[in-house]
């Protein structure tokens, strides 16, 4: 089953008003960058669209590490490695439109401007 044990991150994005919204999401991390797939109407796609600023967190009791950053959304043409690492990762192709939503995919590009690293800011 997809992600079942694979560590999922939470992204954290910003509603028009400021406020966040905060969704576990299934990433991979190749060529320093931060891969995540959305619908590409999705709210997460629509905040990041109109602020870049993110912050992605991975829950670990031993090692927590947050990673802010700005996004990029892509729409189609994704790049070839990132496309295989999701299908290796999770046993899905981020190509493939949302069926039961009836929309097509993004994926969201996150470079790190600052770690947050078990408690410490860097």
């Amino acid at each position: 089953m997809r992600g079942r044990q694979k560590n999922r991150r939470w992204l954290c994005t910003l509603r028009p008003d400021g406020s966040p919204h905060t969704t576990p999401v299934w990433f991979a991390h190749l060529r320093d960058r931060w891969w995540i797939s959305v619908g590409a109407r999705s709210v997460k796609a629509r905040n990041a669209a109109a602020d870049p600023r993110v912050s992605l967190a991975l829950q670990d009791a031993d090692a927590p590490v947050v990673a802010q950053g700005r996004v990029t959304v892509h729409h189609g043409d994704f790049p070839p490695d990132v496309v295989a690492a999701f299908q290796e990762r999770y046993d899905y192709d981020i190509r493939v439109p949302f069926e039961r939503q009836g929309q097509d995919r993004a994926l969201m590009e996150v470079g790190v401007t600052r770690w947050l690293l078990s408690g410490t800011a860097q």
